[in-house]
């Protein structure tokens, strides 16, 4: 399938974002591990929250979360200390997004996981039981989600858990959001040095918990703002001011795209959301350190290229091992565009107003939902752009293309190429 998209000649929108993916998937685990019947509410409505939905629901031998890579992360934690034997599997790309340090890990706590496949990388062969826990050292600069994972499963580990992690340490607010969690969740983590985590062994508490709306989908509507001129509005419900959300960073970063944020309340005082509203303001270059929101990564690399700002984004090494190789794709994808961007020492892409002569080729997705979501607003400067695969955007926001085209946006199924 590939759509092709216009955009309206002005943008004024309210849209009902999705729940937090990142949010609802912990929230599913906790849950899980309280063995309570309060399920959280506003639960994320997109594939990677389905299929852990699903896996926890029924626990099947052999369990498939196809292109989820949280549901991977968490449930293999989850699946070693709760009884029983299970397979985890997934996509063909999936069965090849390295998992190693989770399963060592893991193992160096006592959980008997072994691999049905090549050493390092999914399948899983999971025995589940009740570990001992204690003590370890991990390196700081992994994905995030391995970490998350870990520490959620420590309060029911007979010792606890006392993770101390090494070098640099990545996606700190993930890490932060998931021990806020759990200490709403009666749980007993947080930081005892500037780099170690201590989890005392505990009983979670089963208590009422509400979804707050997901940051990373606002991103794209931040994105259209800034491709316009003039006065347009956006207005996103459901996000506050006090979000543990990493990628509420957004607000700032593009507060020097030429987009202002307004927090507002509902006429009733109960409906926090934003109102977006651009300025002409921004900044001329553009340097970042993308280490604590690398979602953010490919909205800001489409936004800076259309609005011919110039720049530099580190902390980008996380992009490799995603969905797809995603600086590759920004680069294979952009250059369709007109615009030669470079990557550096695997973690690093610069824009110096580099150009090629466009030809606006169908825009691919690799099977991964922000390709497809950054990429889409685009059509604000390139009526008419084309995307292939766009259902992808399932992953984390089913309803993307029909809040397009509440927004005026014209979404179009055309033949492939």
């Amino acid at each position: 399938m590939t759509y092709e998209i216009t955009a309206p000649p002005s943008l004024e929108a309210t849209v009902a974002l999705p729940s937090s993916k990142s949010i609802s998937n912990r929230a599913l685990i906790i849950h899980a591990l309280t063995g309570g019947a309060v399920q959280p509410s506003n639960l994320s409505d997109c594939d990677d929250t389905a299929v852990m939905r699903a896996a926890l629901g029924l626990m099947p031998p052999v369990i498939d979360i196809k292109a989820a890579g949280t549901a991977m992360r968490f449930l293999t934690a989850y699946l070693a200390v709760t009884p029983g034997e299970h397979v985890l599997t997934g996509t063909e790309r999936m069965l090849h997004r390295p998992i190693g340090i989770l399963v060592d890990a893991l193992r160096s706590l006592g959980a008997q996981i072994d691999y049905e496949g090549e050493e390092g990388f999914p399948p899983l062969r999971v025995r589940g039981g009740r570990l001992p826990g204690g003590r370890l050292e991990m390196q700081g600069d992994v994905s995030s989600q391995f970490i998350s994972a870990l520490l959620m499963v420590g309060p029911v580990m007979a010792d606890g858990l006392v993770l101390q992690l090494t070098g640099n340490i990545v996606s700190r607010p993930y890490i932060d959001m998931t021990l806020c969690m759990m200490r709403e969740h009666g749980a007993a983590a947080d930081w005892t040095d500037v780099d170690t985590i201590s989890v005392r062994p505990t009983l979670y508490a089963t208590t009422p918990y509400l979804i707050e709306s997901d940051w990373s989908a606002a991103s794209y509507w931040y994105e259209m703002l800034a491709l316009y001129g003039g006065r347009n509005r956006i207005r996103l419900g459901g996000l506050s001011d006090g979000s543990r959300q990493g990628d509420s960073v957004v607000k700032y970063i593009f507060s020097l795209l030429g987009v202002r944020t307004n927090f507002v309340c509902g006429s009733d005082g109960t409906a926090p959301g934003v109102e977006l509203e651009r300025r002409m303001a921004r900044v001329r270059h553009l340097d970042f350190d993308f280490t604590n929101c690398p979602d953010l990564a490919q909205t800001v690399v489409t936004t800076c290229c259309a609005l011919d700002i110039p720049f530099h984004f580190t902390g980008l090494a996380s992009l490799r091992i995603k969905e797809t190789d995603r600086i590759e794709a920004l680069k294979t994808e952009l250059r369709k565009l007109g615009y030669l961007i470079r990557s550096e020492n695997s973690s690093e892409l610069i824009w110096e107003h580099g150009r090629c002569e466009p030809t606006f080729a169908p825009i691919d997705t690799y099977e991964d939902h922000r390709m497809a979501m950054a990429f889409a607003p685009l059509a604000v400067k390139f009526p008419g752009l084309r995307i292939r695969h766009p259902e992808v955007v399932s992953k984390s926001y089913p309803r993307y293309w029909d809040d397009l085209a509440r927004a005026g946006f014209s979404v179009r199924p055309v033949e492939a190429e």
